[in-house]
């Protein structure tokens, strides 16, 4: 139990410390709550085989909830921009593929890897897609779609609980909305299908 909450606290200074460094590229000032990664967590593809692609994992919290959900390690690609906090996640994590990248080439990032992942049975992401100008969130929509298999599953959460679709999302067919309240801030969990 001890070594649990030494690593969280690890874990949040080292996401608050990449936050005061650059607070739009980490887009929170804490890492997920264990109830929003396990409430993103609860959405993995059916099928064991498929690929799971997460968008900005940070230090790893929502991470950590898939494998525990049953997510196969060597199963997950993971997309991070944050060169400090991809290279935390290569350790913490070594059987996933960690990508040092920026998401809205996860297409090219998907097709370099030494065994070129072509299709996900679900996007996890973390992005602050508020964040980002209306136009890039639907390029980066597009992207995800053409990622998913057939009925695929994109999971998107924001701090803008009062919304009832991520940016981007109109091609997408919204199958559930949460609101997660124990979480720093408050967040929604949208669910959107392929």
């Amino acid at each position: 139990m001890a070594r649990k909450i030494i690593a969280a606290l690890a874990d949040s200074s080292l996401f608050l410390r990449e936050w005061l460094a650059n607070p739009q590229r980490t887009g929170a000032v804490a890492p997920s709550s264990p109830m929003l990664a396990s409430a993103m967590a609860r959405w993995l593809p059916r099928d064991p085989e498929s690929f799971v692609l997460e968008l900005g994992p940070g230090t790893g919290a929502v991470t950590a909830a898939l494998l525990k959900r049953g997510l196969c390690e060597d199963r997950l690609v993971a997309i991070e921009n944050n060169p400090v906090l991809a290279k935390h996640l290569r350790k913490r994590f070594p059987l996933a593929r960690i990508i040092t990248g920026d998401a809205w080439h996860l297409d090219t990032l998907l097709a370099g890897l030494p065994h070129p992942v072509k299709s996900v049975g679900a996007v996890i992401s973390s992005l602050p897609l508020l964040n980002f100008p209306p136009a890039e969130a639907e390029a980066l929509a597009a992207k995800i779609r053409s990622v998913l298999e057939p009925r695929g599953r994109w999971v998107q959460y924001s701090y803008h609980i009062s919304q009832d679709r991520s940016r981007g999302a109109d091609d997408f067919r919204l199958v559930a909305s949460k609101i997660i309240w124990w979480n720093i801030p408050p967040a929604r969990v949208h669910v959107f299908q392929k």
